[in-house]
């Protein structure tokens, strides 16, 4: 396996020598895919439930939201959001059920903790469309899972978004990199455990073969709400010595940014969701997923009578539904040919990138290196 692993590595350089096609601004799902002028179709209010965070969390929650106003505002169709009271499934219905109460019939979720509260509100409300990023409806003990007709559930394959970052940040020359998730749901680790993983493969190819990922860089905060302790931490690891971190925490990365304009030069943030470079200079790009485009094709298909629920879609590379924002990063040393390189064998499927510990520390070991006390065991959270 390590011989294959060892070839594989040649490939993927040789690869890059001819596999490159234009740049294009971000990395998205098909432009054909999205069908505006939809003006004379039913007048059907759209209603987004925020999770934990709020509409300008400057990730997941704002990118869904203006993902949504676009479309809406094109089109001319009624739209609004509401922010729940709290965070339990109780609050979660109950949002939804005022959102129904106002005429919404269209209900768009973005979040993992959505889950059960959908799982609910499909079955009460079956002549509402209910759109849930991020999750698959299960009820309260995690046993019975049903996606009925009325909903369509979202995934990203966050774990190829998050490897492009981390091999970016090997290939840019960084060698001592962390990763700080908010909380250790499903989504959130895919986007660590990618991470990890494209470092190893990236250290592979430009035979670091001392390298390794420092188990103490690599923690969920518990949270994804902006903190001085959240700052303080960041703090910490960029005056130890941390070149750039992976902040995959909503509203948190804002503090992590606000550690790395205090920092010495040179100490640089990935953010994650939407492109984040316009939030701090110190933002080196963003592991990103397709949230507007993706909610715009459902919103379009329910629009035009072709919606299919039932059913989870999963966007990744090869349906072009994640990515790295190129025109906005600032990289100076990683190239266009090495990320498309990346970006292509992902698409093509040559290879899979780990997407649970089980996989990672087989992905390690198969290139070869030794994994560090304690690693596997922090992705799991």
């Amino acid at each position: 396996m390590k011989k294959f692993f060892a070839l594989f590595a040649l490939l993927f350089l040789a690869v890059g020598l001819v596999a490159c096609t234009e740049p294009t601004e971000e990395t998205e799902i098909p432009e054909e895919t999205f069908v505006a002028d939809l003006i004379n179709t039913p007048k059907i209010k759209i209603a987004m439930i925020t999770d934990v965070g709020d509409i300008d969390d400057k990730s997941f929650n704002q990118g869904t939201w203006e993902g949504i106003v676009e479309f809406a505002e094109a089109n001319q169709k009624d739209h609004d959001y509401y922010k729940p009271t709290g965070a339990s499934t109780a609050e979660y219905v109950q949002a939804i059920n005022l959102a129904i109460s106002e005429g919404a019939e269209i209900i768009v979720t973005p979040g993992f903790l959505f889950e059960t509260a959908v799982y609910q509100a499909q079955e009460a409300h079956p002549n509402v469309k209910f759109i849930l990023i991020d999750g698959e409806p299960h009820d309260n003990d995690y046993v019975n899972y049903e996606t009925k007709e009325n909903t369509l559930s979202i995934l990203f394959k966050e774990h190829e978004s998050g490897f492009l970052a981390g091999y970016s940040a090997i290939f840019e020359g960084f060698e001592d990199i962390g990763f700080m998730g908010g909380m250790a749901v499903p989504a959130v680790k895919r986007f660590g455990i990618g991470f990890v993983a494209g470092t190893y493969l990236a250290a592979s190819i430009k035979n670091m073969n001392d390298f390794a990922f420092e188990t103490a860089r690599y923690t969920y905060l518990n949270s994804f709400a902006p903190s001085d302790d959240v700052k303080a931490q960041a703090a910490s690891w960029y005056a130890a010595g941390t070149e750039a971190i992976f902040v995959a925490a909503g509203g948190a990365g804002s503090s992590v940014m606000a550690a790395a304009a205090d920092a010495r030069e040179e100490s640089w943030v990935y953010g994650v969701d939407i492109d984040q470079s316009g939030d701090s200079e110190w933002v080196i790009s963003s592991a990103m997923k397709g949230l507007a485009k993706a909610v715009q094709a459902a919103l379009r298909d329910i629009y035009l009578d072709e919606f299919v629920g039932g059913r989870t879609i999963n966007f990744g590379a090869k349906e072009d539904g994640i990515g790295l924002p190129w025109a906005s990063s600032k990289f100076e040393t990683f190239t266009y040919e090495e990320y498309n390189t990346a970006y292509s064998f992902m698409a093509t499927g040559v290879f899979q990138v780990p997407s649970t510990p089980e996989e990672l520390e087989t992905f390690i070991t198969n290139l070869g290196y030794t994994v560090p006390t304690g690693l596997i065991t922090k992705t799991n959270g």
